[in-house]
Formats: structure tokens, C-alpha cells, sequence
């Protein structure tokens, strides 16, 4: 073998990292996919608009509850009123807060499979629709609204009539549950998109929504932290929840519904497999540790996070 040497730093084991919860984010994503079912997934958005982020960050906590909370009590009275769908539905709904640019944009994904049940009975919701944005967006917005005054938030000016939730179809479920893993738990910023670094600026990349191009921002060092670290959440804050015949209170009727759909389970087996050996990027052969040293333990810096 070669004589390279290479510096591998230790794992912090924070849930923001975007080095160290691989692991974490591929089993997520597997466990998701035994619980995928043989129907059309949707993904349903709701977004808050840009005159309630202030409000949000100031009370974080309760608008991440609320937002599940009011998202979960839409989708279900639409779910209700619909005779073609049935009245349980199963969701899992992941927070994001911020948009590609990483500013502060607090919206929730919920993943729905196409389809619902009524008592013990399955049924299916055929074709590429679900329900209406627009009827949604409304709904959500009077639900959300509503819980504000009976909390005794008063309510900011000039609030928009039109709210933003999408609902668009997305095949078989996968594709949209990798994309949700993507920023579950490594942050919101993979290492590869920091381009640049001068001790003093950096640049990062981001692709745009709107030309699905690539850009280029460069800012101080200091704000760019700021930026990242707007983003983690307060301790005790899921990101990810689950709700109907999706959640892991009600594994027995899920396991019902995928002997009614008969359903072939893909193999657990990569959850379980070792941790790959780091290879040498001269040789190509596995490299081996020879030297360990201390991480320095730097003092906990805790800040009061608002309520």
C-alpha cells in the first residue's frame, strides 16, 4: 500500500450536520419505504406567507406545532368530504424553513398516499388528482388565522387573501421521500455547495425555482453563519411526523392494509450493513487509523431560544 495520509474529522453527532447523519437519513428513508403501498403519491405544500415569518420566528415552537397541527386538520376534512377517498388517510409530514437561497421560509411536505380507508375497507383515489391548491390554501388559511386569536397573537397587518399549497402528484412515493431525507437531518447545506472561503466571505451555491439554474451568493463570514444557523431547531422540536395508518401507533392496520394490497416488501438488509471502510483516493485500498486525537471541548454556549 501507498504511505498517503488523510484527516478525518470525528463526528459531532448534531442532527443539523451535513457530515455526520448519513446513517441517520438512510434509515429514515428505508423505514419509510416499508411502509410505501402499491398507489399514486401526492405531496401537498402549505406555505406561510412572507407577512407571518417575523411572527414565526419569534414564536417558532408554536408555529411548527401549528402548522402540522392545521395541516393535518385540512387534508383530513377534505379527506371527509370526498366519497371517492376514504376517511383515514395516512400522512407524513416534514418541516422545512428555509427556501434555496436559505432565508428564513418556514412550509411543511406532507406525502399522501393515493388512497384512504373507511373502516376496514381501502379506497383507491385513481388519476393524477387529489385535491384542489387553491381550496386548500383557503381552508388552511382561516384554520391558521383562527388559532392565532384564540392563542391572543394579534395579527400582523396587510395579511394576503391568497395563500400558497400545492398539491401535485408524485408516482409511486419514493422520489418524493428521498427528496424530503435530503434535509431531514444533515442540515440545510451540503459541504459540496460552499465554493469558496477567504476567512472573510464565503460563497455558496444554490439552484434557482425558477430557471433551475445554478447561483453563486457571497456574503461575510458572519452572516453566512447566521444564515445556516437560523435553521436549527430548538431542542425537542421534530422535524418529521406522522399521522393516520402511517403512524407508528398503528402498525397492525398498516400491516393489514399491505396484506390486502399485497404488498412485497423491499429488503431491510442496507440498514443493517457495516459502515464502509474508508478507501485510500490514490490506491484505492482500505486505509486504517493510526493516529487519534482528543477533540478539543470547547464551553456550551446556550442560547434561550423564543417560545
Amino acid at each position: 500500500p501507498c504511505q498517503q495520509r488523510q484527516q478525518a474529522y470525528p463526528s459531532c453527532g448534531h442532527r443539523s450536520c451535513p457530515a455526520c447523519q448519513h446513517g441517520t437519513n438512510r434509515q429514515w428513508l428505508e423505514r419509510q419505504r416499508q411502509k410505501l403501498l402499491p398507489v399514486d403519491y401526492f405531496l401537498v405544500t402549505f406555505t406561510l406567507p412572507v407577512q407571518l415569518r417575523g411572527f414565526a420566528w419569534h414564536h417558532l415552537r408554536w408555529t411548527c406545532h401549528t402548522l402540522f397541527q392545521v395541516a393535518r386538520e385540512t387534508l383530513n376534512q377534505f379527506a371527509r368530504n370526498d366519497q371517492r377517498l376514504g376517511n383515514q388517510l395516512g400522512l407524513v409530514g416534514v418541516l422545512h424553513t428555509h427556501s434555496r437561497r436559505l432565508a428564513f421560509h418556514p412550509h411543511v411536505h406532507i406525502v399522501i398516499p393515493g388512497g384512504g380507508l373507511t373502516g376496514s375497507r381501502w379506497q383507491r383515489r385513481a388519476g393524477k388528482y387529489l385535491f384542489n391548491g387553491r381550496a386548500l390554501a383557503r381552508v388552511f388559511r382561516a384554520k391558521f388565522l383562527d388559532r392565532m386569536r384564540k392563542q391572543g397573537f394579534a395579527l400582523p397587518d396587510a395579511i394576503p387573501r391568497d395563500w400558497i399549497a400545492q398539491c401535485e402528484q408524485v408516482g409511486r412515493g419514493d422520489h418524493a421521500l428521498t427528496y424530503l431525507a435530503r434535509y431531514l437531518y444533515r442540515g440545510v447545506l451540503r459541504e459540496p455547495n460552499i465554493v469558496a472561503y477567504d476567512s472573510e466571505q464565503v460563497t455558496f451555491r444554490y439552484r434557482d425555482s425558477q430557471t433551475q439554474c445554478w447561483q453563486t451568493l457571497t456574503e461575510p463570514a458572519d452572516r453566512f453563519l447566521w444564515r445556516v444557523l437560523q435553521h436549527v431547531l430548538p431542542k425537542g422540536l421534530r422535524r418529521v411526523r406522522e399521522y393516520g395508518f402511517l403512524h407508528s401507533g398503528a402498525r397492525k392496520t398498516l400491516h393489514r392494509l399491505q396484506l390486502l394490497l399485497r404488498v412485497t416488501l423491499p429488503s431491510m438488509a442496507t440498514v443493517s450493513q457495516p459502515r464502509k471502510q474508508r478507501a485510500c483516493p490514490c490506491c484505492g485500498q482500505p486505509m486504517s487509523l493510526t493516529v487519534w486525537r482528543q477533540p478539543c471541548r470547547w464551553p456550551v454556549i446556550r442560547r434561550r431560544w423564543p417560545a
